[in-house]
């Protein structure tokens, strides 16, 4: 087995970072403290933009749907510079979980595809949304993720 291959595990691993990640911001902002600096540990430590730009499509844009760059995902994730963006991670959400989903791993890189819930704080209603993560190792050879599309579930009109 190549030493250097991604494992379905790891995937595992970085996505209940990343989901423990945007609890922490959440609860950070409320608790008035460094929400910001947590936010930016979570990019810093999750995302490949030290590699350069990461292909990253957040849930709740529209006017400027895709974030190649490490300021673009910090101004999603807590607001800032794009007018759009109120700060996803602030909302707060309570529950980040992964639920169903397909992994594919590739030689050089690994991805999965499927279902995520955030539940806010003060409510028990989850909403799903769907993604495709792909992930990469960094020079130190920690999996990050370099390809990040999220949407919300196709609705029939009715």
């Amino acid at each position: 087995m190549d030493h250097n291959q991604i494992t379905e595990q790891e995937i595992l691993n970085v996505q209940e970072q990343w989901a423990r990640g945007i609890e922490e911001i959440g609860a950070v902002f409320v608790n008035k403290g460094e929400y910001k600096a947590r936010a930016k540990e979570h990019i810093k430590n999750l995302y490949a933009y030290d590699q350069g730009d990461v292909l990253f499509k957040p849930t709740l844009a529209s006017d400027q749907p895709f974030r190649p760059t490490f300021d673009q995902a910090l101004s999603y994730f807590v607001g800032g510079d794009i007018p759009e963006d109120s700060g996803f991670a602030t909302t707060p959400w309570s529950k980040v979980r992964f639920g169903a989903q397909q992994i594919k791993i590739l030689p050089d890189m690994a991805l999965a595809m499927g279902n995520y819930y955030f539940t806010p704080m003060n409510d028990t209603k989850e909403t799903k949304v769907e993604f495709t993560f792909g992930y990469v190792r960094n020079e130190v050879g920690n999996l990050c993720i370099i390809l990040h599309h999220s949407s919300m579930p196709f609705a029939k009109a009715a």
